[in-house]
Order: structure tokens, then C-alpha cells, then sequence
């Protein structure tokens, strides 16, 4: 009952966010705008690792191999959100804002005693931001042109993923991540005494495969691997023009439909590990790598770069004999590095941050609230870059049901 309870509140807060799901990153302004950490789990506590661990406990979002590892019986669910407050700076101002983001749905359930099914629901990443009066340099040139620009929309992810164990030691699994949805930007550049605005809708859709991989060398070590495969975004535009200089207004285009440059989306790799201790310390360590450079494709306000991710996570909990439930509560810390794909005159807009939660059990099945606290660093002050500093409180519910098990009558 307490579990029926808690999924009504949470339901009831994430439809109420998912329509304020938006970053107002600066950085959205570029390709697809800015990708969201949909962290299922504990995940979001322990840096956003993972690859290694198995999904029974929680959905593990980040290995679909971790599927095959599910208990018979065992229906669980998964949803979460976050709440966010930044802070912007470059070299002459500072501003603050707040944003709750939806981060996710997700449902999975065993298909056999060796494999499993998921599904799941979340936003793949938000274009929303309001710039003004940015200066940027003029190709080939020492001047400098001034930008406004405002943004709207994003693109969703479906994702089902199924896992399957063929041996006691070995999985795998694969995925397919459909995403959809569109963005609307409305920018004005202005150079001495001319200005020209530019409105667009862009519209995008496609589809993209993983695979992965879960190997346990023995009871309290397991290595993991993912590949995502490179796809093409789908995309095709409405745009409309406007230049105004000494001689006057001139519509240069008015609503035309039209074809716009595809997304290409890079090859990603993966590799992890987990490593239990006795004293019931759990390791975990991720790297994995983005091939930008193979997509061949650039941003009218940077380059696309090989991206290079790092993440490593500790969780506690004491033995499962243990019965007081502050003794059940597990306590995860964890640290984040990614060096960014994105390249603005030289200099990548890199993010780090460190994460601190715990865990609390829900009755006595794996059900969990997870609740999380991350600080961290995106972009730099100077170099035509601006600095995001910025607090995140995580807000997961896992909750595990035993469906199909006739109930004994003494």
C-alpha cells in the first residue's frame, strides 16, 4: 500500500515537471542542445557508473545486457526527476536560475528465467536558452558581430532493451533508442547597422541500436562493455528571414519548408567494472568514448570533437541479516569527468561534479527511494566561453513487485 502511495505522488510530480523539463544551458544552443543524465536507480549517486552492475535490484539503464540478470517473479519500475539550480558567469555578468527537469519512466520485467525486458520512457535533450547580446568573432576576420538568440524544444527517447544470460557468467543484451521531437530558435545578428533575423523549426527523428556485454570473473567481480552504433538524425526545417539595414525591411524567405543538414550521431564505447568488497563496499568504474570526429560535422558556433567520459562510484551497506532499517539504508558516493564534444574557439566545454546519496527501502521487497545530491562544473570563464556552476538533487523511485506467485494458506 505504501508503494501505491508514493508511485501516485511521484506520478503526479513528474507530469506536473515534465512540462518545465528544460535545460536553460547557454550550451543547448548548440547541435541538439543539451543531452540529460537520465540516471536511473542509485546510478546518479555514484557519478552516473554502472556498466557493470546487473539489474537486479534496480533497472540499469546503462548496460542492456544487465537485463539478463533479473529475478523470476520480479516486476519493477522506475521513475525520477530533478531539480536544479545554476549559475551562469562569464567575464562581466552572473545570473542565476532554477529548472526541474523530468528525467524518466521505465518499466522492466523477466521474459525467462535467463532474460529480460525493459522499457522506458525519457528526454533525450532540451534546446531552451535566452542569450543577448553576445559578441562572437566574424570568420577570417578581427571584427565582431552581436548575437540574440531564443530557443525552444528538444528531442524524447523511446527505449526498449532486452537482456539475455547465457551462462552463469556471461550476458548480453541490445537496445533500440527512437528519438523525436523538434526544436524552434528565433536569432537575430546584427553587424554595425545591419540586422537579420532568422526563425526556424526544425524537426528530427530517428532510430539507434546498442549492444552490451556482462562477464563475472567470479562472485564479487564484473566487467562490463557497451557499443552504441553511429546513426543518422533525420531532419527537415521551416524557416523564415528578415534582413534590416538602411534601405529597409526585406523578407527574404517567409515559412519556407525545406531539407537541413542530418545529425549524425557518434560512435560510443564503453567499458566497466565492479568490484565487491567483504566489508560490503561496492566499486564501481566507467570509461567510455564518443567518436565526433568520424560524423564529420560542425556547429555554426564550434567544432565536434572526441568526447572522453570517466566516472567512478562507492556504495555501503551493511549484511542483508541486518534488520533495523537505518541499518538497510545504503550510502553511495561518487565523481563524474567528461571532457565534452563541443570545441568553441579552441577550448572544449568540459563538466565534472561530485555526487553524495543513499538509498532508503521500501518494505522488504528492493523497493527504494533514492535521493541524491550532485555539485558541479560545465564550461569556463574567459575564452568565449561561460562558466555553469550547478547544484542537483536526484529523485528516484525503484519499486520491485512479485507478480505470479500463488500465495500459501495455512
Amino acid at each position: 500500500m505504501k508503494n501505491k502511495t508514493l508511485l501516485g505522488f511521484f506520478f503526479l510530480l513528474t507530469l506536473q515537471s515534465f512540462s518545465q523539463s528544460i535545460s536553460s544551458s547557454p550550451y543547448s544552443l548548440y547541435g541538439l542542445g543539451s543531452t540529460y543524465d537520465a540516471d536511473f536507480g542509485s546510478n546518479a549517486s555514484i557519478g552516473s557508473s554502472g556498466i557493470a552492475l546487473p539489474s537486479n535490484q534496480y533497472i540499469n539503464n546503462l548496460n542492456p545486457a544487465s537485463l539478463g540478470s533479473m529475478y523470476l517473479n520480479h516486476f519493477m519500475f522506475d521513475i525520477g526527476g530533478k531539480a536544479i539550480l545554476t549559475s551562469y558567469e562569464n567575464s562581466a555578468n552572473k545570473e542565476n536560475r532554477n529548472n526541474v527537469q523530468f528525467s524518466h519512466i521505465a518499466v522492466a520485467f523477466p521474459v525467462t528465467k535467463k532474460s529480460g525486458f525493459s522499457f522506458a520512457l525519457k528526454p533525450y535533450s532540451s534546446s531552451t536558452y535566452k542569450i543577448s547580446n553576445l559578441a562572437l568573432p566574424i570568420y577570417n576576420s578581427s571584427d565582431y558581430y552581436t548575437l540574440d538568440a531564443t530557443g525552444t524544444g528538444g528531442l524524447n527517447d523511446v527505449d526498449f532493451s532486452y537482456g539475455y544470460k547465457i551462462s552463469k557468467k556471461l550476458s548480453l543484451g541490445a537496445s533500440m533508442s527512437y528519438l523525436f521531437g523538434s526544436t524552434s530558435d528565433d536569432k537575430t545578428y546584427t553587424i554595425e547597422n545591419s540586422i537579420t533575423s532568422i526563425y526556424k523549426n526544425t524537426t528530427y527523428n530517428g532510430a539507434r541500436f546498442s549492444l552490451g556485454t556482462q562477464f563475472a570473473l567470479d562472485s564479487t567481480l564484473t566487467i562490463g562493455s557497451t557499443i552504441k552504433l553511429p546513426t543518422r538524425i533525420n531532419a527537415s526545417k521551416v524557416e523564415s528571414v528578415t534582413a534590416i539595414n538602411n534601405s529597409g525591411t526585406t523578407t527574404v524567405e517567409s515559412e519556407e519548408v525545406s531539407d537541413v543538414d542530418n545529425y549524425y550521431m557518434p560512435l560510443e564505447v564503453g567499458f566497466g567494472v565492479s568490484k565487491r568488497f567483504k566489508n560490503n563496499l561496492n566499486l564501481t568504474v566507467d570509461y567510455g568514448r564518443s567518436f565526433w570526429n568520424g560524423t564529420n560535422q560542425s556547429d555554426l558556433y564550434g567544432d565536434f570533437k572526441n568526447q572522453d567520459k570517466f566516472a567512478i562510484g562507492f556504495s555501503y551497506s551493511k549484511p542483508k541479516t541486518i534488520r533495523s532499517y537505518l541499518d538497510r539504508i545504503k550510502y553511495s558516493t561518487g565523481f563524474n569527468y567528461d571532457t565534452g564534444y563541443l570545441e568553441v574557439d579552441n577550448n572544449k566545454v568540459k563538466n565534472m561534479s561530485l555526487s553524495l546519496g543513499v538509498s532508503l527501502p521500501l518494505e522488504n521487497t528492493f523497493s527504494a527511494l533514492n535521493i541524491s545530491y550532485s555539485y558541479g562544473q560545465k564550461g569556463s570563464v574567459g575564452n568565449g566561453l561561460i562558466k555553469e556552476n550547478y547544484h542537483k538533487i536526484s529523485l528516484n523511485l525503484s519499486l520491485d513487485g512479485i507478480w505470479f506467485i500463488k500465495r500459501k494458506i495455512d
